[in-house]
Formats: structure tokens, C-alpha cells, sequence
């Protein structure tokens, strides 16, 4: 079974400062763990939200270090701070809107601002790069939402093979013919 490496990028001024502990990142790391079979690498990084930076780093992991997926949380609001989503578009080949769209649709049914999120995912050096919000709830619920697409995803873009403990998430790979 491969290994499956995950970047995972928490971008906070605060929480890259030690003001608060990193609980979103942990989150994510968490989440790929009830959801994965396979083994996990995670390379994680907490960061200020550096347009700049954010870019380097999303970068260096897709390209230098070859993770699988790159998962951030945070930054993805519309405060003039939440440049994310910026970063992710600059240094993407390729955008998949279709991530963002139900991420939204699905936090929608729990708050009416979702509508202000600008989560998003492209691909960029062969990584699957998803953007997700800050809040550990919400990023379980947005994981929920797009995870079934992403092993299926990660294989078009020629990363490891994902498998899912099928108790927790259900994975779709279209049958072949």
C-alpha cells in the first residue's frame, strides 16, 4: 500500500506566533487519519498569512518535498489578511472550482455566512492543493463534503493510490470499462 504524503499548512499570524495552539491543522492531520488505510507522511507548516510566504511554501511542497495533497486551513475569508486563496490561484497550473463550490453549498446548511468563504483547490506540481476554513467543525464537514472526489483526483494527477477505511468515508473511482 503506498504512502501518502500530506501537507498540511495552517496560515495564521497568531497561531504562527504561539499566541494560540494549532488546533485546525490538527484537525486535518486527524480527519486523513480516521479516513486513510494507507500510511501518512504529514509535513506541516504554521504560517502568517504572507501572500509571499504562503506561496513559497505551497511551492516547496508540492514541488520539492512531492506531497500527494497539500490541505490549508485559513485565509480563506474576506478579511484583508485572508490571502490564501490568492496564493493558491498564483501558483496553480489548473483551478478546480467544483471543490470550493461544495464546500460552501454543504457549510451553507450550518451558517449563512459560508456564502463569505473563498475556499478553493488547484493542482500544482502534482499536488491536489484544497483550501479549507479555519474552524476544526467546518473542516470536517468540508472534508466530508469533497474527500470522496480527491483519491480519484489524486490518481488523474498521477499521485499514490489512496484507500479509504470505507466505514468512515466512501471514495468513488469511476469502474473501469
Amino acid at each position: 500500500m503506498d504512502t501518502i504524503k500530506i501537507g498540511v499548512v495552517t496560515t495564521s499570524d497568531r497561531a504562527s506566533q504561539g499566541i494560540y495552539e494549532d488546533i485546525s491543522g490538527v484537525a486535518i492531520m486527524d480527519t486523513m487519519k480516521a479516513y486513510l488505510r494507507n500510511e501518512c507522511e504529514y509535513v506541516y507548516r504554521c504560517i502568517p498569512d504572507e501572500q509571499s510566504l504562503i506561496e513559497t511554501t505551497l511551492i516547496q511542497l508540492a514541488r520539492d518535498i512531492k506531497c500527494d495533497i497539500i490541505i490549508t486551513t485559513g485565509g480563506t475569508g474576506p478579511a484583508i489578511r485572508d490571502v490564501t486563496t490568492e496564493a493558491t490561484h498564483n501558483v496553480c497550473q489548473k483551478i478546480l472550482p467544483g471543490f470550493g463550490e461544495q464546500m460552501r453549498a454543504v457549510s451553507l446548511q450550518y451558517v449563512p455566512t459560508a456564502i463569505l468563504s473563498r475556499q478553493t483547490a488547484g493542482i500544482c506540481d502534482g499536488a491536489l492543493i484544497l483550501n479549507l476554513p479555519g474552524k476544526p467543525k467546518s473542516i470536517r464537514e468540508c472534508l466530508d463534503a469533497v474527500f470522496p472526489a480527491i483519491p480519484y483526483c489524486i490518481d488523474l494527477i498521477g499521485g499514490a493510490y489512496m484507500e479509504a477505511d470505507e466505514s468512515v468515508i466512501k471514495i468513488f473511482r469511476p469502474k473501469a470499462k
